[in-house]
């Protein structure tokens, strides 16, 4: 009971301190206190922290290694922006079109999270993330190679070349190569905050459920879970399947903040930006994995002066954050801290 509590507080103070985030940027951008560069970096931001989260459940909590995390996004991303498209004529709410898109982003990713953990999840170790890393470059090109338009008869798809013979006053939304273009931005900070707390609300219950129980106990020792009768594949696809749901969502979001979305974006360097997240705010804990994704994601654009030699200060800064937080001597310290400060609260709430 006590550690429920404890972790009842914890996950209390994650969603607070998101939504006190959102006001206090919400209050700057009113005020004019905002950099528009910074401004055009909210929504991606929440598209990377609800990646951070939906990775960490997969890495941290499953204890699986999963290096085809932009995959999902990029089907989430095409897909859901496919949908809203397709529906700028029959549905005129832009939130509505959003939530439409993000929905059926986070579907199909969800249905390609289970087809490629069918034969993945068999797998464990440097195995199942060199198939993963080739589960992403392989959905990256077929979004390279797919042309999908829609008329009046529904949709169309061709591979390889333009073969969709539109009808009159048809679109072709899926260009090959070329992406997508001409997309309405009608992805918002506001979108992205509320889908960072259902991302954080989903992942919470799911870890402090029965489920959630069986998942740490496969990560802990997956023989140990057979013998007691934990059915280790169910619970695998169970966290696989919401991890890329999300990462779906997430992936919509992104791609409606921008006028044209390109298969490219979504490579292999977007799916170790997301894992450097993770391992940053630190394996199963989202409130890490949130502050590491806001922080990375701004520090490029805050190191933007330093000019050709950005990259170099921002490696260098990820390497000794690395080395700090793993160094025994510092951890100890900021753990007596931690424990001092805890003591004397408690002794504040007895008296």
């Amino acid at each position: 009971m006590k550690k429920r509590t404890k972790t009842s507080r914890r996950n209390a103070f994650t969603y607070a301190l998101v939504i006190l985030a959102f006001a206090i940027l919400q209050a700057m951008t009113a005020a004019g206190a905002i950099s528009s560069s910074l401004k055009g970096m909210l929504v991606p931001i929440c598209a990377y922290v609800v990646m951070a989260v939906s990775l960490n459940l997969t890495v941290g909590i499953l204890g699986e290694l999963s290096l085809g995390h932009a995959g999902f996004m990029s089907v989430g991303a095409f897909t859901g922006v496919t949908a809203a498209v397709a529906l700028q004529d029959t549905v005129s709410s832009a939130p509505l079109r959003l939530l439409i898109g993000m929905v059926v982003g986070a579907a199909f990713a969800a249905l390609a999270g289970f087809l490629i953990g069918i034969p993945v999840l068999r797998l464990k170790g440097d195995y199942l993330a060199i198939v993963t890393l080739a589960f992403g470059e392989i959905i990256k090109s077929i979004f390279n190679n797919l042309y999908v338009g829609v008329d009046s008869h529904g949709f169309h798809f061709s591979l390889l070349s333009d073969k969709t013979n539109l009808a009159e006053g048809g679109k072709l939304i899926i260009s090959g190569p070329m992406g997508i273009g001409g997309i309405q931005k009608i992805s918002t900070f506001t979108a992205g905050v509320l889908l960072v707390l259902v991302t954080l609300f989903v992942v919470f219950n799911l870890v402090n459920s029965r489920a959630g129980r069986a998942i740490m106990a496969i990560r802990d020792n997956r023989i140990a879970a057979e013998s007691v009768g934990i059915n280790v594949t169910k619970y695998k696809m169970m966290a696989f399947v919401v991890s890329a749901a999300l990462a779906g969502a997430a992936g919509t979001l992104f791609a409606m903040n921008y006028s044209t979305i390109v298969a490219n974006k979504f490579d292999f360097n977007t799916s170790i930006l997301v894992l450097v997240f993770v391992v940053l705010g630190g394996l199963g804990n989202m409130l890490g994995s949130i502050v590491a994704a806001a922080a990375l994601t701004i520090l490029p654009e805050a190191l933007r002066q330093f000019s050709d030699y950005r990259m170099l200060v921002y490696a260098i800064v990820l390497i000794l954050v690395m080395l700090t937080t793993n160094n025994p001597t510092l951890r100890s310290y900021l753990d007596r801290a931690k424990a001092a400060v805890t003591g004397k609260r408690h002794e504040k709430e007895a008296a």
